[in-house]
């Protein structure tokens, strides 16, 4: 069983370059390279804990696994709500942060009080040790932590397919596999007795999958932002702008007339830039398409890309005289 330990924190290794070297930089998720990060101390933890000799070191391991797994549940919210166009406010995020951290407390009395667990034990089989456990009075309250995430998951995911977004089944479908997986590994490993920790591969499992999803959305992106032919042409038949005001509509144009040759800009990023133009933010474009924060930022950095400008203020410049 070490073995395998071993293979699958060498894989989870991987998954963190190989996220840098295919994910553009301003697609980067930091919540994703928080999962792979989380997901690789958990699996180092679970290896560490199947060599262990002493139930001092067995323990130490096991602290570094739950350390792992109490922010990778966090970081799997996080990713499932933003996927799903859901913005949670800033303190909202430390909120959790605060109550992940208080769990990790509460694991790492282990040892010096009973709360958690009243007493260990190390043993061996199949060439790999493990702890035997009497759970303490206050052992439930990761039992209640795991399963209102996994709710809150499956809430996000609910609400996704309720808005019907283009791509959102597919996406749901993809997600309702990981977060399903993850708590019937959980609840197995919790109630059956087993020799292994399946949840290690559980999460690599939903590495995979996650790492999946961002490289679809960074291609649906790039796809999304070629204009189509019938898009070109209608361009190169009329100078016509449809916006909302007569200031905007020849601010439009006026950028439009500073394009590169042969350059054009997809429908969503005109979108975006008609709420450049007005001074609206991100959140305010991102409300207003109905997506979310991050999908903008994408066509907000295909918009620069195409116009050869670095931020805001260099599109403003470009309507000086």
């Amino acid at each position: 069983m070490t073995i395998a330990y071993i293979a699958i924190f060498i894989l989870s290794l991987l998954l963190p370059p190989a996220y840098f070297f295919y994910m553009e930089k301003e697609q980067r998720d930091p919540w994703l390279f928080g999962l792979f990060i989380c997901i690789s101390l958990t699996n180092l933890g679970y290896l560490l804990l199947s060599i262990s000799q002493t139930v001092e070191f067995a323990l130490f391991s096991n602290k570094l696994a739950y350390l792992g797994q109490v922010f990778v549940i966090l970081c799997m919210f996080q990713i499932i709500s933003r996927l799903c166009g859901i913005r949670l406010p800033k303190w909202v995020t430390l909120v959790l942060l605060c109550i992940a951290a208080l769990m990790f407390a509460l694991i790492c009395t282990t040892g010096h009080l009973d709360w958690y667990y009243r007493s260990v034990t190390l043993s061996h089989a199949n060439g790999a040790s493990m702890l035997v456990k009497d759970y303490g009075p206050l052992h439930p309250a990761y039992l209640y932590y795991v399963l209102g995430y996994f709710a809150a998951m499956l809430f996000a995911i609910i609400v996704s397919l309720r808005k019907r977004h283009d791509g959102s089944v597919k996406l749901a479908g993809l997600m309702l596999v990981v977060v399903i997986g993850n708590i019937g590994m959980w609840l197995i490993e919790k109630f059956i007795p087993l020799n292994f920790e399946f949840l290690s591969i559980s999460y690599l499992m939903s590495e995979f999958i996650f790492f999946f999803i961002y490289l679809l959305l960074q291609d649906y992106i790039r796809i999304s932002d070629l204009p189509s032919p019938a898009l070109v042409q209608s361009q190169a038949k009329s100078a016509v702008i449809f916006v909302d005001s007569s200031q905007r509509a020849n601010r439009v144009e006026s950028i439009l007339s500073r394009l590169p040759e042969n350059a054009t800009l997809s429908a969503r990023q005109m979108d975006v830039l008609e709420g450049i133009l007005d001074g609206k933010s991100r959140k305010e474009i991102a409300a207003d398409l109905h997506l979310s924060e991050n999908t903008v930022k994408m066509h907000t950095s295909a918009l620069y890309k195409v116009l050869g400008v670095n931020n805001r203020d260099d599109i403003f410049a470009m309507l000086s005289p």
